[in-house]
């Protein structure tokens, strides 16, 4: 099979499922065709079956702001005819299934019958698409693919209520390269991070306010109260700042590492003992299932579709948002109960083999193609 796929190439949730699903494609002897206007940044090595088609902009004096949608489309095109796509699978609805609508619909005349599949990954949907302008463009978009699948139960039935949709979604979950992301020890980080044998919490994400990292920052200070402990935060974006002022404010900065975005995520994560995602909105949460896939148990919110990836007494602890002194309080009972620890550190490890794996996941998409093809 020809599977074109088009994506974010960042740091972001989407652009890394949308990258490794290629990557596990790959590998099973389908053709995969990136179209992007950057390299995908998971893409670290050569792989056979992956091609990168680049997507150009131009700078033409006229147009005050690139128009990306339409380059896109024009790239799209181009690659659907000369490629011969079988398939093209977009990842997050905007502009990616606009400009595979368009792409199709011009394709069209040359009698080929490029499949669209739509993938819903989270704040496409619950907040980019609810402005009031992208709203009906995303509700078409949704509606006039052949596909449509969502990374949670909670995605999906939050799509078909906000827009009213009638066409069927099938929820396909996020998925983890368990051979990558498995349990380990990281001495060097972790003498470097807690040099006099602290407890360390771990927090990864792009640091938007929807992903409230302070409130990481303020379970470190009840922690410490109780237990000796360090936090590493990893990632970047528009909160940073205000994170690096609250750690000032609250005198936790020799406390609180700040490392930026790091590709090193398997290391790092075996370097730590306790994951921290006390976000206000989730749809799934990327980096908690590969926390939970090294051994970490995961302290969360209720949000989203954290409770369908992890489970309340079992692989972690489920908190209302913003409570953080419960999260804080569920944080200490793990760290000072060796037993109980392990327990749930198998536990998390457990689940994501039998429920997460690329290998349990994956094979549900291709099967998905089939059934759009037929």
């Amino acid at each position: 099979m020809k599977i074109g796929i088009t994506c974010y190439p960042t740091y972001g949730g989407s652009g890394v499922v949308a990258t490794e699903l290629g990557k596990e494609l790959a590998t099973r002897g389908h053709q995969v065709h990136f179209i992007s206007y950057a390299f995908p940044h998971r893409l670290t090595h050569f792989y056979e079956n992956i091609y990168y088609h680049e997507v150009e902009m131009s700078n033409y004096p006229l147009f005050e702001h690139s128009l990306y949608s339409l380059a896109l489309t024009s790239k799209m095109l181009e690659v659907i005819e000369y490629e011969k796509l079988d398939v093209l699978h977009v990842h997050y609805a905007i502009p990616h299934a606009t400009s595979a609508y368009l792409a199709k619909q011009i394709i069209k005349k040359n009698n080929s019958d490029i499949k669209i599949i739509t993938t819903l990954h989270g704040t496409d949907i619950t907040l980019v698409g609810l402005e009031p302008s992208f709203l009906p463009l995303v509700k078409f978009s949704i509606e006039e693919s052949d596909g449509v699948t969502a990374v949670s139960r909670f995605l999906k039935e939050k799509t078909l209520t906000n827009y009213d949709i009638k066409k069927d979604i099938k929820v396909i979950t996020n998925f983890v390269d368990t051979e990558i992301f498995k349990p380990g020890k990281n001495e060097q980080l972790r003498n470097y991070a807690a040099p006099e044998g602290e407890k360390i919490l771990v927090h990864t994400s792009n640091f938007r306010v929807v992903k409230r990292v302070s409130d990481t920052i303020r379970i470190l200070e009840e922690v410490r109260k109780e237990i000796p402990a360090k936090l590493i935060l990893v990632g970047d974006g528009p909160d940073r700042s205000e994170c690096e002022r609250l750690a000032r404010e609250l005198n936790l900065s020799k406390h609180v590492l700040f490392l930026g975005k790091q590709d090193a995520l398997t290391e790092i994560l075996n370097a730590s003992d306790v994951f921290l995602m006390p976000s206000q909105s989730e749809s799934f949460g990327l980096s908690a299932l590969e926390a939970m896939s090294c051994g970490l148990p995961v302290i969360s919110t209720s949000v989203g579709g954290l409770p369908e990836l992890q489970k309340h007494n079992e692989t972690g602890f489920i908190a209302e948002i913003g409570d953080v002194t419960r999260m804080a309080k569920y944080t200490v009972d793990l760290l000072t109960n060796d037993k109980k620890y392990n327990i749930f550190s198998e536990n998390s490890r457990k689940r994501v083999l039998s429920n997460f794996d690329k290998n349990v996941i994956v094979p549900e998409y291709v099967e998905y193609y089939d059934e759009i093809l037929k």
